[in-house]
């Protein structure tokens, strides 16, 4: 067994190894004429070999990070709901089941649904939103359909599922004896589960929030379909954007073989550098948020 483990942990970092070794094969021909500049313009034209992706790198780490907040937040609380003893076990066992089901639907049913379900549902409120409060550069524009908005709750409700799932599970590994310790020492059922249970729990609650960033961070056909797909920085919520997946799955199938492939492949290893910084930085905050992982 201890073979068979350490066989399958080195073959996914062979795996991860020769992943990064492909697309960075076909992204080095074209690193010289791309350049670090390739970082931080914004125009993408193929017609005159002239390739930019801010927009792209600020929609993928603007969007992930407001639906991590919405998702985050959500999911946290509902694995606070289903642990702590607050439903009756035939609804927190149902509530929990229609939880995991979320992760089972194709993010390009997410992007229907977006579309024709979440979009006419939001713009009258988004656009109220912008009528009385666009002086906050948050609501600046108006949504006139596809968006960043729609994008990011479609994203929001995509890493739920995992936040929740991964939480729940680090909250019921905390003994019960501490809770009871709590209750013994005068707390109230919320101070005790906010106190005493989730800072216990905190080291498997932020490790579900970065498992979370990196799935919205790489979300692809979902984002394509509803987050407009138009190269602007821009702190508004209710203006389209664009990220780097959706910019891979509109453009390649047909991009011209030569520097625009490069470009992409060069985007697409942006995007795995970004995943894993936030993986490797998550990975380490959380071993030193557990007691004696900076010992490990």
């Amino acid at each position: 067994f201890r073979f068979l483990t350490r066989a399958f942990t080195w073959a996914t970092i062979f795996l991860l190894a020769f992943i990064v070794f492909k697309i960075g094969g076909r992204t080095l021909p074209v690193f010289p004429e791309l350049g670090i500049k390739f970082l931080y313009t914004s125009i993408w034209n193929s017609s005159e070999n002239v390739y930019g992706i801010l927009p792209q790198i600020w929609g993928t780490v603007y969007s992930s990070i407001l639906a991590l907040i919405l998702g985050g937040f959500f999911g946290v609380t509902i694995a606070i709901f289903i642990t702590q003893d607050f439903l009756p076990y035939k609804v927190e066992f149902a509530l929990k089941n229609i939880i995991e089901l979320l992760a089972a639907i194709p993010s390009v049913v997410y992007g229907l649904w977006g579309i024709y379900v979440l979009i006419p549902l939001i713009r009258p409120i988004a656009n109220l939103l912008h009528e009385y409060l666009g002086w906050i550069p948050f609501f600046s524009t108006r949504l006139s359909g596809l968006g960043l908005l729609p994008a990011v709750l479609v994203l929001a409700v995509m890493i739920l599922p995992t936040v929740a799932a991964i939480s729940q599970d680090a909250l019921k590994a905390v003994p019960h004896k501490t809770k009871e310790a709590a209750f013994g020492m005068g707390t109230t059922r919320w101070e005790a589960i906010l106190r005493v249970m989730v800072p216990t729990a905190s080291g498997g609650i932020f490790g579900a929030l970065v498992l979370g960033f990196g799935r919205a961070l790489g979300e692809t056909m979902a984002l394509a379909m509803l987050v407009g797909s138009m190269s602007t920085v821009t702190l508004s919520i209710l203006s389209p954007a664009d990220t780097i997946a959706a910019l891979l799955a509109n453009t390649f199938p047909e991009a011209d073989v030569g520097l625009e492939t490069g470009a992409l492949m060069y985007a697409a290893c942006v995007l795995l550098l970004i995943t894993l910084i936030v993986n490797i930085a998550g990975a380490v905050i959380v071993a030193k948020a557990t007691p004696g992982g900076d010992k490990k």
